[in-house]
């Protein structure tokens, strides 16, 4: 992705991202979004599905404490997906350029390969918590990509689990989802609460 790409230039209509929690408790208003099943975005993309990737990469170039984020997590269930591809190995936390990112709309994994790999795994939708989550190392995405072109790509390693974390997104799923959440000791009472009230 390059600057080129002339609807990428301003990140002005960056949206709240919604969480399954908050400080008060369950958030049922944003859990309903953030569980429901995502909808593809039109081929040939229309101007609503370019002003939706716009400010799906807004919202994603305003942080500095996200590897991905899914159309879901600002409102929009439409299946679009953003992710980093470099300034993991620096320690980055911002995304310092456009040319850093990758938007995949419509994405569907054709292929996964090799032995799953468990590690930990935090959301922005899930704060607070991480969970171990076992993915592939290895994956093959089909997908259009910021301007609507058909792209199969083959992803790896950090940039593959990034990917499967933001797909399960469009699919109504959750870290939370995978197993045992680990929390912090301080918040320990909040999450017992929260976790018991919600099962």
């Amino acid at each position: 992705m390059t600057p080129k790409n002339n609807f990428l230039v301003k990140y002005m209509s960056s949206k709240r991202v919604l969480v399954l929690w908050d400080e008060k408790g369950a958030n049922t208003e944003d859990t309903s979004v953030l569980r429901k099943k995502s909808v593809e975005l039109p081929v040939p993309m229309d101007k609503e599905s370019r002003k939706i990737i716009q400010a799906l990469i807004d919202s994603f170039m305003a942080r500095d404490d996200a590897s991905g984020l899914s159309a879901p997590q600002i409102g929009i269930n439409k299946r679009v997906i953003v992710f980093r591809t470099k300034g993991f190995d620096e320690g980055q936390k911002k995304v310092k350029s456009i040319d850093d990112i990758e938007v995949l709309v419509n994405p569907r994994i054709t292929q996964e390969r090799g032995e799953k790999v468990t590690a930990a795994e935090g959301c922005l939708s899930c704060p607070d918590v991480q969970v171990e989550v076992s993915r592939f190392p290895e994956i093959k995405v089909r997908a259009l990509d910021v301007q609507g072109e058909k792209i199969n790509k083959r992803y790896l390693d950090y940039v593959a689990r990034v990917i499967q974390h933001e797909i399960d997104h469009l699919d109504g799923k959750l870290i939370v989802d995978y197993g045992d959440v680990y929390y912090p000791k301080r918040k320990q009472l909040f999450f017992e609460k929260l976790f018991n009230d919600t099962r």
